[in-house]
């Protein structure tokens, strides 16, 4: 059994305590919160007496084996690092850090302890993702890649009323691409590797971060084209465009359905079920590593992180978006 604690209370935390507590291993021993009411509040929904609301007596406690953290953006890497060199492995929400400075110290404190460190990306987990990595040969030469994702915040109406919440402050490491666009980004570098040349727009807010924006990632024989925001939605589905038909993915962040249109006219749908729990995925590689002595995941591999958050990195620079988190 792998005793987990968790890092956060918000709905997302809920989410993969659901998902999670499916996967046989996993048990749900600690909760960390900046107040005692909502840890006390939160540990009582799901039955933990281990309650704390200091992370470096939660790191060095005996009662987690690993940590699930869920917490804003800016404080993934320092809380990671905290827990790692606790020896404890690290399961952490996507996008895993700020930027490719505060990944590479969290892989070192990882190596440096022979301890697990994964980014929490459900998409690459996924079986229908699978589908896709397993038919792509079907498309002949790939010329195209585009992925869509804009979701209107429900928070965004209170920006434009001045009240600014965490999801759009710079201090947080937030914003469109950071938040919303790292779904796109994810199964682009994980399908076709890292770009040869990176071009980035963004509309940037009056707080400092980006609200949406499009990139264009151009590889050897094919480009990858990403659109994403924040205040505004979209029901474009996303394609893989190849010379002998395209394939159809309804959404990247939550991929059920998979289909090849090829030139002749001819469809065939590829969609598998899975569970409606997807964050199951993630959670069952977590804990199987964990319980395999691994300590790396050969899917959201460190390689892979990396490469992501230097895209993300190198849009930022040239969108002029930058967190507090970049001149540390």
């Amino acid at each position: 059994m792998v005793n987990v604690g968790i890092i956060g209370t918000n709905w997302i935390t809920n989410e993969f305590i659901k998902c999670a507590s499916l996967v046989e291993g996993f048990r749900l021993n600690a909760v960390y919160s900046r107040t005692q009411e909502k840890a006390t509040n939160f540990a009582k929904k799901y039955g933990i007496t281990n309650i704390f609301t200091d992370l470096e007596e939660m790191a060095k406690s005996n009662c987690i084996d690993a940590v699930y953290i869920a917490s804003p953006n800016s404080c993934h890497s320092q809380q990671s690092i905290i827990f790692l060199n606790s020896k404890k492995h690290v399961l952490c929400e996507k996008p895993i850090a700020s930027n490719v400075k505060e990944l590479n110290a969290m892989i070192a404190a990882a190596q440096n302890n022979n301890v697990l460190l994964m980014e929490a990306m459900k998409t690459t987990f996924l079986p229908n993702f699978k589908v896709i990595e397993n038919n792509l040969h079907k498309l002949g030469k790939i010329r195209r890649y585009f992925a869509n994702y804009c979701q209107y915040s429900s928070r965004y109406d209170l920006y434009k009323e001045g009240k600014i919440l965490n999801t759009f402050k710079p201090e947080f490491s937030n914003g469109s691409t950071m938040d919303i666009g790292v779904y796109c980004l994810y199964p682009v570098v994980k399908l076709f590797g890292m770009p040869k040349e990176i071009q980035a727009s963004a509309l940037k807010l009056s707080s400092g971060v980006d609200g949406q924006g499009s990139l264009i990632l151009s590889y050897e024989d094919m480009d990858a084209v990403i659109i994403h925001s924040k205040i505004a939605d979209s029901y474009i589905p996303c394609e893989i465009q190849g010379e002998k038909g395209t394939m159809i993915i309804d959404k990247f962040n939550n991929t059920e359905k998979v289909q090849i249109i090829y030139r002749n006219g001819e469809k065939e749908d590829l969609s598998v079920p899975q569970l409606k729990e997807t964050m199951y995925y993630e959670a069952k590689e977590f804990i199987e590593l964990i319980k395999n002595n691994k300590v790396e995941s050969e899917v959201n591999s460190y390689n892979q992180s990396l490469k992501v958050i230097d895209v993300i990195e190198k849009a930022r620079s040239q969108t002029g978006i930058i967190y507090p988190a970049d001149n540390i």
